[in-house]
């Protein structure tokens, strides 16, 4: 029996690190499996030569992406053409809805003998739920997040595999001690971590906010270290522009370890993504802030978006706001900063939010085993089938 192979396309930093994990339970489970795709440096690590530079893609926002149209239709041509030319038994198409809905349309228009599994749904449960007959429509199997998911799909006789919050299955314990001593910052030292986002759009839009910020709270309490960790992907767009921080903060160095960086924070400010629940994870009280583009966030705000909050770990407690939230016209540095003080002056106060935080998490742990395996285990099961 010939080796089963896998496609797989990931197009974001978050979707680019599932992949990764997941392309190595593969090859745990199945070591004679051959994988190619289109990724980004963490496909890289894992011997992924990508034919596609994806950068184009790390879009935000409604608008955002109808300007950058015709860049994803291209790209998409592209990214089918390489699939067919590889011929898999399976591609996996991991998060980023828009472009992979037009690579698996293409991929079946072209290909139809090509099962194809969708790797993060869309969150059909907070907008446009008419999305879930959309990709039922288009591929043979989806592996979801979260177990709300699934009856969203039932109508449409979709098989859907619920795999539980990737961020809790990288639950390693962070080593704070090492990241402090590595760095030079004392064991006693306030320290404050910012996490400026993962795409361009949001380096432009919401990390000026969190560095005026973090820089309003260094000026109120001068002893606080400030460690700015941009996502691997945007740190020489960060660098570039907002190199005048090392006046006054650290920029986090390459051989710094992220989960031991949250392992040694008291506090930090992050923009809203899978950092918020690997925040959560390493025991890190933070707050988020997010802003978008005013079209984009008129249309999600009035039209489209259903829950009152937008961190899972809020949405996971009965939408309820266990983390603080400063959103578009919210977010504004003098009161991040002042809500940031006001909490590192109150250990009861952090102490309160981290238990939420910690229940919130235990009701997001839904799948049964490490998020990667049972997503590969989905994936072989539908190779299997063909």
């Amino acid at each position: 029996m010939p080796a089963p192979r896998v496609y797989m396309v990931a197009t974001e930093p978050s979707g680019d690190l599932l992949a990764r994990e997941v392309i190595e339970a593969l090859r745990h489970a199945e070591p004679d499996i051959v994988i190619a795709g289109i990724g980004g440096e963490e496909c890289v690590k894992a011997g992924i030569e990508s034919p596609i530079d994806i950068a184009p893609l790390s879009i935000l926002g409604l608008w955002e992406g109808l300007k950058a149209y015709a860049t994803v239709v291209k790209l998409a041509d592209a990214a089918a053409d390489a699939i067919i030319a590889f011929e898999p038994d399976v591609v996996v198409l991991v998060d980023s809805w828009g472009f992979m809905l037009r690579v698996a349309q293409r991929v079946r228009h072209r290909a139809p003998q090509i099962k194809l599994v969708k790797l993060v749904g869309p969150q059909v449960w907070a907008t446009r739920a008419g999305r879930a007959k959309t990709l039922a429509a288009t591929v043979d199997h989806l592996i979801c997040i979260h177990a709300m998911e699934a009856p969203y799909y039932a109508p449409y006789n979709l098989p859907v595999t619920v795999m539980g919050n990737p961020a809790l299955s990288r639950a390693e314990p962070g080593n704070g001690t090492a990241f402090r001593q590595s760095s030079g910052i004392a064991a006693d030292a306030e320290l404050l971590l910012v996490l400026p986002g993962s795409r361009p759009s949001e380096i432009r839009q919401v990390a000026p906010v969190l560095i005026e910020a973090a820089k309003l709270i260094k000026k109120t309490r001068p002893e606080t270290v400030i460690v700015f960790v941009p996502a691997p992907p945007m740190k020489a767009l960060f660098a570039e522009h907002f190199s005048e921080v090392e006046d006054w903060g650290l920029i986090a160095p390459d051989t710094a370890q992220r989960y031991d960086m949250m392992a040694a924070a008291d506090f930090a400010l992050a923009c809203s993504g899978t950092v918020t629940s690997e925040l959560a994870v390493q025991g890190t009280p933070f707050l988020v802030g997010y802003k978008l583009g005013w079209i984009t966030w008129a249309i999600a705000n009035y039209v489209l978006y259903k829950p009152a909050h937008i961190t899972l770990l809020n949405i996971a407690a009965d939408d309820t706001e266990v983390v603080l939230e400063y959103i578009q016209m919210d977010f504004k540095a003098d009161v991040v900063a002042e809500k940031t003080i006001e909490l590192l002056s109150d250990r009861t106060a952090l102490a309160a939010q981290l238990a939420a935080q910690n229940k919130a998490l235990s009701r997001m742990g839904e799948g049964e085993g490490k998020a990667p395996d049972i997503a590969a285990e989905a994936i072989l099961a539908v190779i299997s089938e063909t």
